[in-house]
């Protein structure tokens, strides 16, 4: 019988966790900036993303996918892209 635990998991097992999300259902703007968004209004929008993220059940899930995928816009698991940069970084030099 052919082993089949080196498989890669169905996607569905894989991203089941967003469904339990603090953000399911919010405005995905909330988490990605507009394009010419700086300053203050960008500090707003990524501190009510990151208040989403403080309560969600997911995060830790939410940030080990955006920093496997290197994901390159918006809050994920609570951090920005320059956060999940440094946090990699420190990650490499750990």
């Amino acid at each position: 019988m052919a082993s089949i635990g080196r498989l890669p998991k169905a996607l569905q097992e894989v991203y089941e966790w967003q469904y339990d999300a603090a953000c399911v259902g919010v405005d995905e703007s909330v988490f990605f900036s507009p394009d010419a968004e700086r300053g203050p209004s960008r500090r707003a929008r990524e501190a009510a993303a990151k208040a989403l993220c403080a309560v969600c059940p997911v995060i830790r899930e939410c940030l080990e996918h955006a920093l496997a995928v290197r994901e390159p816009y918006g809050v994920w698991g609570g951090l920005s892209i320059n956060e999940r940069e440094h946090l990699l970084q420190d990650r490499k030099t750990a």
